[in-house]
């Protein structure tokens, strides 16, 4: 039997930069794959919308990405895949692989103790995504959840480091390190987050380990292109596009901190609007 491969794009979706963090590790496992990414900059942070305004925005957003003739898309945001991966699939007629459940299944074998906290933004927790997942992955685990308002527009401005970072995430991290019993597992429910990870695994320390969904993700993609066998052929030469609904010079400032010179030229996309969807 001959090999088959497909030398369309993955389509990767998210509310605005954090998305970046799975985009690079795609970038790191699977280095001949062309990727297309949109950032939807212009309305996050999507964590404090209702779920309905989130499923339409990402409904939106997603219909922008198959027209860029994608074999696959990635939504690399946690509350989009919490409030829309369902919706999503329904819609588009390409595999779809959310964060949630390969980040849920990376802490639930993290944990030794079996106590796993949760960063994520106010949508995330809502939803019970991640609570739902890890139980799944592991029913003796307990989980304790906190919502982070703060940190995605503090991303999005650039505030990665320094006196501000660090303050705003010793208020949401240190009840939960002082709490009983203690976790032993920090999952980052935010594909934001992992840029805060300096800070955040200072403040932990190294008796708690750090996950996050952007290895877990790229891993769950690559196993699903084999299964697919859609792989682009060896030796191809990728061709990347980074697109964003907001400022350029903005999402620039901060994409320039993951991926330096090899970020590729931003540009700007409009998505058309769907109209209104029944609400949940």
């Amino acid at each position: 039997m001959s090999e088959r491969f497909d030398r369309r794009p993955i389509g990767v979706f998210d509310s605005g930069v954090g998305g970046l963090t799975v985009l690079a590790e795609l970038h790191r496992r699977l280095p001949e794959e062309t990727t297309v990414y949109l950032g939807d900059n212009a309305r996050t942070p999507y964590g404090p919308r209702p779920a309905d305004e989130v499923r339409q925005f990402t409904l939106e957003s997603v219909d922008w990405l198959t027209a860029q003739d994608v074999k696959l898309l990635v939504l690399a945001c946690n509350t989009a895949t919490a409030r829309a991966l369902d919706a999503v699939r329904a819609r588009v007629d390409v595999p779809v692989v959310g964060v949630v459940r390969p980040g849920a299944v990376a802490a639930a074998a993290a944990t030794r103790s079996r106590h796993v906290g949760v960063i994520a933004t106010a949508g995330t927790v809502e939803s019970g995504a991640y609570h739902e997942a890890i139980v799944e992955a592991d029913p003796q685990i307990s989980v304790a959840q906190q919502a982070c308002p703060e940190l995605v527009p503090m991303v999005e401005a650039g505030i990665v480091d320094g006196r501000r970072a660090e303050s705003v995430l010793r208020a949401y991290l240190e009840p939960m390190l002082a709490a009983e019993p203690p976790i032993d597992t920090l999952l980052l429910g935010c594909t934001h987050y992992p840029l805060l990870r300096v800070p955040i695994v200072t403040i932990v320390g190294d008796r708690v380990a750090v996950v996050d969904s952007a290895f877990t993700t790229a891993l769950a993609v690559e196993d699903l292109l084999d299964a697919l066998g859609c792989r682009a052929a060896p030796g191809s030469e990728p061709r990347h596009r980074v697109a964003t609904t907001g400022d350029v010079g903005a999402f620039v400032t901060v994409a320039g901190r993951l991926f330096g010179d090899r970020l590729p030229a931003v540009e700007e996309a409009v998505v058309e609007p769907i109209g209104s969807l029944p609400v949940d």
